[in-house]
């Protein structure tokens, strides 16, 4: 069931600024009305948060779990690597196979792991496919020479807005993505960062929040925060006295926040290593205290509890379906549905042009008819509402894909022999897979005569010839048939 915020509520935060996507590569990472990429300065408190920060530590001081150097031996932070989209797929099998994306995983056996090769912690193994726009993310994760083995594993679209089932786990005890949450040098060296920061608290209760789909504990009591929980830098935080790049980090934190992904230290922002970083600048960040963050009322952005798509000022979008298949050539009708307003009309893009073009596919602006291009590729289609400013966007992930050649056609025949007395008769049936066209043409080669529904009927005179063969024949493809042989005696 769709879930669409109260009139009072949108109006709240009409004002909420639209979301932006990041990027990585050609990539964004998820879509831009992902609530990844959603603004919360403008929610409501949560009715719980100083309770929360209570629990978690109101005088902790926040930590940034990232840097540049080494510590024991190892690069500071969660790495990640991007590849091509003709990097090698290795299989890969799981502690928690059923909660686990089968794979296989476009993950290098030579990838970077969390914490360094002989890591005794969560050893998170991160790629990022930037030719098809994937995510691939193993926690626990160990290179075979052929394989990875792990706990568990998950595999994202990066163009689409969908999440783990529910209940699923990920590489993040909250079954979230990973990557998305991660503080990166290059966001803060480019001056803004769009999107919420992963961050862990020590403990968690035995639930979880839109849009985390896991719990990572056995605790019932409310004082503890669910997995998914929403939390941002009070407003009223001064960070005029911060160097420029930890005033990029702050004002992020105001602005999108952290989401509550996994049981660790208290307060401990996740980040990818880079040399860029400085950690002696990084560290002036632990002068901020728990007591300065307050938890926030995410859900009220919900469009769908199965969908990480969330609204976006006061206004949004859906787009059904929310994500297809097709093959090359091949078309699909996207309908839009604008919630928060009477006005129903949107423009259609395909990866933000307008009408598409024929690299990905294009799109009736108006109509919203799809056609996919002559190869194969991933795209995503976006339905804009301009009744807001920003317009409201919706999206959907379409993968287009060559098409599979038809199975054989294959006939067979019952019963494969029989025994019929002069004049008698046998009834034979043929059965065609491979086609809808499911007709035969029937034959006999010897004494007797066949109908076309396959009614044998054998001569009336005991014949020279006591042998004959019957034949069905696909009428879909000529080229194939079955036979039954028939013993023809006296009375």
């Amino acid at each position: 069931m769709k879930y669409f915020p109260p009139l009072a509520v949108l109006l709240g935060f009409a004002s909420l600024a639209a979301a932006q996507a990041p990027t990585i590569g050609n990539c964004t990472v998820l879509p831009a009305d992902n609530i990844w990429n959603t603004r919360i300065d403008q929610l409501p408190v949560h009715p719980s948060s100083s309770t929360w920060v209570t629990t978690i530590g109101a005088s902790s001081p926040v930590h940034p779990d990232f840097g540049s150097g080494l510590y024991n031996g190892a690069p500071i932070g969660i790495p990640y690597v991007t590849v091509p989209g003709t990097q090698t797929l290795y299989p890969a099998t799981f502690t928690y196979q059923d909660e686990s994306d089968t794979g296989p995983y476009a993950i290098p056996l030579n990838a970077p792991i969390e914490g360094g090769s002989s890591s005794t912690g969560d050893r998170h193994a991160t790629a990022i496919d930037t030719g098809h726009c994937i995510l691939y993310e193993i926690y626990n994760a160990f290179p075979q020479t052929a394989s990875w083995k792990g706990d568990s594993g998950a595999i994202f679209n990066l163009l689409s807005d969908a999440l783990r089932p529910a209940t699923w786990t990920s590489a993040d005890a909250a079954g979230l993505p990973i990557f998305p949450g991660l503080l990166r040098y290059e966001e803060v060296a480019a001056g803004a960062i769009h999107h919420a920061i992963r961050f862990t608290v020590p403990h968690t209760q035995k639930a979880y929040v839109w849009p985390a789909r896991h719990y990572a504990s056995s605790l019932t009591g409310t004082q503890y925060p669910p997995m998914g929980a929403r939390f941002r830098l009070k407003a009223s935080f001064d960070i005029s006295g911060f160097s420029p790049a930890n005033q990029v980090i702050l004002t992020a934190l105001k602005q999108y926040g952290m989401m509550l992904a996994d049981n660790g230290s208290a307060w401990y922002l996740s980040g990818a290593p880079n040399d860029g970083w400085n950690n002696d600048d990084l560290h002036k960040l632990t002068t901020i205290l728990g007591s300065n963050f307050e938890a926030v009322d995410a859900t009220v952005l919900m469009v769908d509890p199965n969908t990480g798509q969330a609204a976006q000022t006061g206004v949004s979008v859906t787009v059904s379906p929310s994500s297809t298949n097709l093959q090359v050539n091949a078309q699909q009708q996207f309908t839009a549905t604008v919630h928060g307003n009477l006005d129903q009309s949107v423009t259609w893009d395909v990866n933000g042009t307008v009408g598409g073009n024929s690299a990905f596919g294009t799109i009736d602006s108006i109509s919203g008819l799809y056609t996919a291009p002559p190869t194969p590729v991933s795209v995503t289609v976006h339905a804009s509402s301009s009744l807001v400013s920003p317009p409201a966007v919706g999206s959907a992930s379409v993968t287009v894909v060559n098409p599979q050649p038809p199975p054989p056609v294959n006939v067979s025949i019952s019963p494969t022999s029989a025994t019929v007395r002069v004049k008698g008769t046998q009834q034979f049936t043929a059965t065609v897979q491979g086609s809808t066209n499911t007709k035969v043409t029937w034959k006999v080669t010897g004494p007797g005569t066949i109908s076309t529904t396959g009614l044998y009927k054998a001569p009336n005179n005991f014949p020279s010839q006591t042998a004959a063969t019957v034949t069905a024949t696909s009428v879909a493809d000529i080229t194939k048939s079955a036979s039954a042989t028939v013993t023809i005696i006296r009375r």
